[in-house]
C-alpha cells in the first residue's frame, strides 16, 4: 500500500455487529466498496465491514 493511502482494516463479526447496533443500521445501509479494490486487506469476502482511517475521520464500508 502506498504511504498516502488511508489505512484499511477488516472488522471481525463482533466489532461489525457492535458498530451496526451503535449506528442503528443494517449492512446494506453502509457505503459500498468493491471486492476488487486494491486497498482491501488480504482475506476480505463479500459482506465484510472495512474500517478506513483517514486524517479527517474514520469511515466504514461494506464489501460487495
Amino acid at each position: 500500500m502506498h504511504f498516502l493511502q488511508p489505512k484499511h482494516s477488516k472488522l471481525n463479526e463482533k466489532e461489525s455487529a457492535e458498530l451496526l447496533l451503535k449506528l442503528n443500521i443494517s449492512k446494506s445501509q453502509l457505503p459500498k466498496i468493491l471486492l476488487t479494490d486494491h486497498n482491501l486487506p488480504e482475506g476480505c469476502d463479500v459482506g465484510d465491514v472495512i474500517k478506513i482511517i483517514r486524517d479527517n475521520g474514520i469511515y466504514f464500508r461494506v464489501v460487495i
